[in-house]
């Protein structure tokens, strides 16, 4: 699993995703971030990184961002 900064143009992608939530309603925008993790996570493909992927997500401390 990558934990550090790996991608191409983030600001982009960043961009990229608020404009796909605009104008949804929060229910909508929901069910976009589960297609969208769905997707992403068949590019991973991997099973294992993919655990471990959830893990980090979960021990993320949003107190300290």
């Amino acid at each position: 699993m990558k934990i550090t900064p790996h991608f191409q143009d983030a600001d982009g992608f960043y961009e990229q995703l608020l404009d796909a939530h605009a104008g949804l309603s929060p229910q909508d925008s929901e069910l976009f971030n589960a297609r969208l993790i769905l997707l992403l996570a068949n590019q991973v493909g991997d099973a294992r990184v993919l655990k471990e992927c959830i893990e980090a997500a979960r021990q993320f401390d949003t107190a300290s961002a």
